[in-house]
């Protein structure tokens, strides 16, 4: 978080970085990052956190990608089980880039074994796309068209991890079709015409194929 809030429990840079500071000695330096500060302030720090005047840098994750600190070797994540794992490992990309032994720790407060399953697919892989695939596995995709980031689509005939290859050439058989016959109008078509215009009747709304 960049600043407290009373919907969610979680630590905010600003005063996280106080009490780092009163808990370390006097010559190690703790700044704050977050994205709300100008472009110009957050590359002042970062390139201060570069030449080692700040030791330690609390900060959102706005640093998730194009940082780039050598000497960077210890990240600390709280509330990881608030992330993607994506977003995880892209975090954790931020250290070990230079030539010394680096660490990426992951602190979570939830106390379901899925959340520990999740983050336990960090210890195992460092492929991004294995990573990415195992997460849409366990948490579902969620809504194309809606709200929801997470959980099951409720598709009637087919699901959609373990039939990705199926829904792959109907997408592509599809494309086929709307490019062949884009108004549907050869016999053959006729019958997804019918389902299309029912389906338009039904919803009220204009359907793209």
């Amino acid at each position: 978080m960049v600043e407290e809030s009373d919907l969610v429990d979680a630590e905010n840079v600003i005063e996280y970085t106080e009490t780092i500071r009163q808990a370390l000695p006097a010559d190690i330096r703790a700044e704050y990052l977050h994205g709300r500060m100008k472009p110009q302030e957050k590359n002042e720090v970062m390139g201060r956190f570069l030449r080692n005047e700040i030791q330690v840098l609390v900060s959102t994750t706005v640093v998730e990608v194009g940082v780039n600190v050598p000497n960077a070797t210890v990240m600390l994540i709280e509330n990881a089980e608030r992330f993607g794992l994506a977003q995880l490992h892209q975090l954790r990309g931020r250290v070990g880039r230079g030539d010394a032994q680096s660490y990426c720790i992951f602190l979570h407060g939830g106390k379901s074994s899925e959340v520990t399953e999740r983050l336990d697919i960090l210890n195992h892989s460092n492929d991004g796309f294995e990573i990415a695939a195992k997460d849409l596995q366990l948490r579902g995709p969620g809504d194309l068209f809606g709200v929801r980031q997470s959980g099951l689509m409720n598709f009637r005939l087919a699901d959609v991890y373990a039939d990705a290859d199926v829904l792959q050439l109907a997408n592509e058989a599809v494309a086929g079709i709307t490019k062949e016959d884009p108004e549907l109008t050869l016999p053959e078509h006729r019958e997804i015409k019918a389902i299309y215009d029912r389906q338009r009747e039904q919803t009220g709304r204009q359907i793209s194929l």
